[in-house]
């Protein structure tokens, strides 16, 4: 067990997690499941993975439900959806984890497709399950997030764009999610040690992780970068709605 969110403090809430069966996706939800949620693990292709963890957190003593979705099929999101009011009734926290653009083999406008419209698809199709007082949370990184005025690598640059265009389209939906008592927070994050996106830039790129590490003094790991997008889901939302972690000195705010 850690500490990271104090024990029992999500007994009788639901959190769903995007992209959460590996890497930032599958602790942050396992943060949850040690403070007392009930838990949605979300996966595209890695059943076997999500079901081993579900049933490391049902021994926590909470319920654990597994939901495959690909996210950038509304109706494949329909149904996962559909799965979570039958099981729960009701979503208290939403995580926007799920990412990519990388990976090798997909369409062009796939980045975008995935890191822009299939979040906005979440985050409308899981409103009717959204009550006052649930929080959603978007999680990116520092490279996307600061992209309209620093610079990233140029194997990056289209995935950054594409997540600073779901950034900015989740954005404009703050005010009707506050009136309806919703609070939605961004969480950036320099590269994180360990991640896919890590890897793939650093195969694309040799030495950009090390770079990267040498300028911002450390990096953090999934575990820890995990922490904060978990505490950010209970957290007072910021007055900006963002949540930077790790160093932003390399980077120039708009």
């Amino acid at each position: 067990m850690t500490d990271v969110l104090p024990a029992g403090s999500l007994a009788g809430k639901v959190a769903l997690v995007t992209g959460s069966s590996r890497g930032i996706g599958a602790d942050t939800v396992r943060y949850f499941a040690e403070a007392g949620a009930d838990v949605v693990i979300n996966f595209r292709n890695k059943a076997p993975r999500a079901e081993k963890l579900a049933a490391q957190l049902r021994e926590l003593g909470g319920r654990a439900l597994v939901a495959g979705a690909d996210l950038t099929d509304p109706d494949s999101v329909s149904q996962m959806l559909e799965q979570v009011r039958a099981e729960y009734g009701r979503i208290d926290i939403l995580v926007l984890n799920a990412s990519g653009g990388m990976e090798s083999g997909m369409a062009e406008d796939y980045a975008l497709t995935l890191n822009r419209d299939a979040q906005l698809n979440v985050l409308n199709a899981a409103l009717p399950l959204l009550g006052e007082g649930s929080r959603i949370v978007f999680v990116t990184s520092h490279q996307a997030h600061f992209i309209r005025t620093t610079p990233t690598m140029p194997e990056y640059e289209p995935v950054a764009l594409s997540k600073r265009a779901g950034e900015d389209a989740l954005r404009a939906l703050i005010p009707a999610l506050e009136e309806k008592g919703i609070g939605f927070t961004v969480v950036s994050g320099d590269m994180i040690e360990g991640t896919i996106t890590a890897t793939l830039l650093e195969r694309a790129n040799p030495g950009a992780i090390s770079a990267r590490r040498e300028d911002a003094g450390r990096l953090y790991n999934v575990s820890e970068f995990a922490a904060e997008v978990a505490k950010a889901a209970v957290d007072p939302v910021p007055a900006d709605n963002t949540r930077l972690v790790g160093d932003t000195s390399g980077f120039i705010a708009e």
